[in-house]
């Protein structure tokens, strides 16, 4: 659905949403309210504040309710079903092993946030935490402690690719948008990503865990001993090689998805052959999930002891998530009322004309956006669309440090309007409280260095 024009000012609709985050958190924190009715109730509440028309108030939840399921009800669905059947048949174990045998016991979250920066160079964020979800809960539990020290730096790995480095859709389009050289933005970009990454999130991580000594969560994967001896491989768990290749796969095919696109859009490819659009299918992130729990299944569920068997693992899996995916949806609902009203285009319109240094006007403004309506894409690709008539005569690195700009402000302060809290909160256990406190504050100090790095190499761009 469009945004509407503003039906207040903007210092209105910025109590009006000011009011609906502090409410949706009274009543989740201090009420005890299900976070999923509290969600809906408030995206209700907000869109009649904010003047949305009565008659288009349903089909303004509903966009949001719908766009964010459509992206993460099949993601999380399949994901999960793949983490399992690698959790039953002892592949996630035999994975976390390798990776501790060679990285030792005191570097594993280093090795968990350096493999999913690998990972997350073609995968978007939700799909690489839920493809690692097994791996992270597996090496939690043979070391105990906080999950936090193990969560973080993968999940902020994650965080960190898909809002930095192309070929992700937000950076592409915010330097497609500003006129930069996306070679640039990805040669730039990376070594941004990675060094925000170790001092913003690993580092972060490692107090944050120590603060916070969160469980590990029981809910999808059985409890935290392990599996029911019913659940347990009945033959010698698969080798490195076979898990390794297993979550391999869907990197491969979404690796082919991202460099057709990237290629089509620069017009190296042209549209419309066969055999593009074929790997672009297969490349599709749930199609792929799709092909890789089949491979999975075709490699694995022998190990469970029949087809039948492997099928009852499967369905048991699914049934834990259901609350995970409604609460996401509803985080998205609410993102898309505060979208639907205007309140971010209201609140950046007013910044954009403070007069700000154009580098941090670019960081606050996408900033503002991220707040005001949780997506980071959207904080992207707008910021890009806003500042990019005060761009001329900049070099493409400038571009560039524009591009890591704005991404750092679309990272920063994650929280209840943004379906990705909800995913994190209820993949580690951790209450609104305590994601708060956690993934809230990594986030914001991942974007806050992001930006210091940008704010560091501007003037040496500028000589360039």
């Amino acid at each position: 659905m469009d945004n509407l024009e503003p039906a207040y000012s903007t210092p209105v609709l910025l109590l009006i949403a000011a009011a609906a985050v502090g409410l949706l958190l009274f009543l989740v924190m201090k009420v005890r309210l299900h976070a999923f009715i509290a969600l809906v109730l408030i995206s209700v509440l907000t869109a009649v504040a904010a003047g949305i028309p009565v008659a288009d108030v349903p089909a303004a939840l509903l966009a949001g309710f719908g766009t964010t399921l459509g992206s993460v009800a099949l993601l999380v669905g399949f994901g999960v079903m793949l983490g399992r059947l690698l959790e039953v048949t002892g592949g996630a174990q035999v994975l976390a092993d390798s990776l501790i045998n060679r990285f030792g016991e005191r570097r594993a979250p280093l090795a968990l946030g350096v493999a999913a920066l690998l990972f997350g160079f073609p995968i978007f964020f939700d799909a690489g935490l839920v493809v690692f979800l097994p791996i992270i809960l597996t090496v939690a539990r043979r070391f105990g402690g906080s999950v936090l020290f193990y969560a973080l730096p993968a999940a902020g790995a994650f965080a960190a690719m898909h809002a930095i480095v192309p070929p992700h859709p937000g950076p592409v389009a915010a330097g497609t948008a500003l006129g930069a050289d996306i070679g640039v933005v990805l040669l730039i970009g990376l070594p941004v990503a990675v060094f925000s990454w170790y001092v913003g999130v690993y580092l972060v991580s490692r107090v944050l865990g120590r603060r916070y000594d969160v469980p590990v969560p029981a809910l999808l994967f059985g409890e935290v001993n392990g599996s029911t001896d019913a659940d347990r491989p009945t033959v010698t768990p698969p080798t490195f090689g076979t898990v390794l290749g297993l979550l391999l796969v869907p990197l491969v095919l979404i690796s082919f998805n991202t460099v057709l696109t990237t290629l089509v859009t620069s017009g190296t490819l042209a549209e419309g052959q066969t055999w593009v659009e074929l790997l672009q299918l297969l490349g599709n992130t749930p199609v792929a999930l799709l092909v890789s729990l089949l491979v999975a299944i075709a490699v694995l569920g022998r190990r469970t002891g029949s087809l039948a068997h492997t099928t009852e693992v499967l369905d048991q899996s699914l049934g834990p998530i259901c609350s995970i995916i409604l609460i996401t949806g509803a985080g998205g609902m609410f993102g898309g009322v505060l979208r639907t009203s205007g309140i971010g285009d209201a609140l950046t319109s007013s910044l954009s004309d403070l007069g700000l240094p154009l580098l941090l006007q670019a960081f606050l403004i996408a900033t503002a956006l991220r707040v005001a309506q949780g997506s980071a894409t959207v904080a992207l690709t707008t910021t890009a669309g806003l500042i990019a008539g005060q761009t001329g005569g900049l070099g493409n690195v400038e571009l560039t440090l524009l591009v890591v700009a704005i991404a750092a402000g679309s990272t920063v302060l994650s929280h209840v309007n943004d379906s990705g809290f909800w995913l994190v909160s209820r993949f580690f256990g951790m209450d609104e409280k305590t994601t708060l406190k956690t993934w809230t504050v990594m986030e914001t100090t991942l974007g806050v260095t992001a930006f210091a790095i940008a704010a560091v190499l501007w003037p040496v761009a500028g000589l360039l």
